[in-house]
């Protein structure tokens, strides 16, 4: 894959440039959210689509707080958790996705090492708060790794969602760096176990590229994350949050990212979406559909 000129990490290429999307349903969306003391990733993490998401009325619920145990060197969600779960949460969440008339609800969390089982009680009480409100929707979470807990895997996959996502976020050399209280390996573990135990749910993770990786190393993590079982890849540019988080060392190009996302569909992933702005929620709906026309095509 060639490597096109590339401007300085310091300076954002101008593909990056974008207008904002304006419209009603974005403050509605706000509102909404802030009236029933919900939390999303899209602002907590500073998803750059977050504008987009909102004013297509949609968004990536963030359960259990908006602070984490852990402190990622490249997310800007707030370390340290003050409280416990809001028991309500899990029905406001359902009542809020019922008012946005939701076909497919991404749910994710805040990483709680601090709970007995790092919050997959959480998770299925939402899933099934969000099942009685919405039945003809898809249900999909974003997890974190539990610390490996088997129980707690199960715990979320019985709880029925249609999508399992946990996200790989980098190569195997980056981690100690990218994520000093994860493991490459128990992540993968993760995602192969959703798949023993759970073959009828769409398995999905994420990679952020332009943290040092090699182009060797990129299509080595897709090709574990295949031989986990994954169904659902997605691909997207790091962006630095702040000073304090790591730098970008490369901006890949629009074109690079079309190329990977044809690597990822021709390695035998059900759906990859890959561009500067893809993060592990955007377009899933799609991405799911995309699984869901693959699984019925003999």
């Amino acid at each position: 894959m060639s490597r096109n000129p590339i401007p300085s990490p310091q300076r954002k290429p101008q593909w990056l440039k974008t207008r904002l999307p304006v419209s009603a349903s974005f403050g509605q969306v706000r509102a909404l959210l802030e009236g029933h003391k919900l939390h999303t990733v899209c602002e907590e993490a500073q998803c750059p689509n977050r504008w987009e998401c909102f004013s297509r009325s949609t968004a990536t619920f963030l359960i259990m707080g908006s602070r984490c145990t852990r402190n990622c060197r490249f997310c800007a969600v707030e370390q340290g958790p003050e409280d416990g779960p809001d028991p309500e949460e899990p029905s406001r969440v359902a009542q809020v996705a019922a008012d946005l008339g939701l076909s497919h609800v991404v749910l994710t969390s805040v990483t709680r090492d601090d709970l007995p089982d790092g919050g997959a009680s959480c998770f299925a009480q939402a899933l099934a708060s969000l099942r009685s409100a919405l039945p003809g929707a898809s249900l999909e979470v974003l997890v974190p790794d539990f610390q490996g807990s088997l129980d707690a895997l199960k715990a979320v996959l019985t709880s029925g969602p249609d999508v399992l996502n946990h996200n790989l976020e980098t190569v195997s050399r980056l981690y100690h760096e990218v994520r000093p209280q994860a493991a490459y390996e128990r992540s993968l573990e993760l995602l192969a176990q959703s798949k023993r135990l759970a073959p009828g749910i769409a398995t999905k993770s994420g990679l952020m590229l332009g943290l040092g990786e090699t182009e060797a190393e990129t299509e080595r993590a897709l090709r574990d994350l295949l031989a986990c079982g994954v169904d659902i890849v997605t691909l997207g540019q790091y962006l630095q949050p702040t000073r304090d988080h790591l730098p970008v060392e490369r901006y890949l190009t629009p074109r690079e990212f079309d190329l990977w996302r044809a690597r990822a569909e021709s390695m035998g992933f059900a759906a990859a979406v890959s561009g500067p702005f893809v993060r592990s929620s955007y377009q899933a709906k799609e991405a799911f559909g995309l699984w869901l026309h693959r699984k019925s095509t003999p």
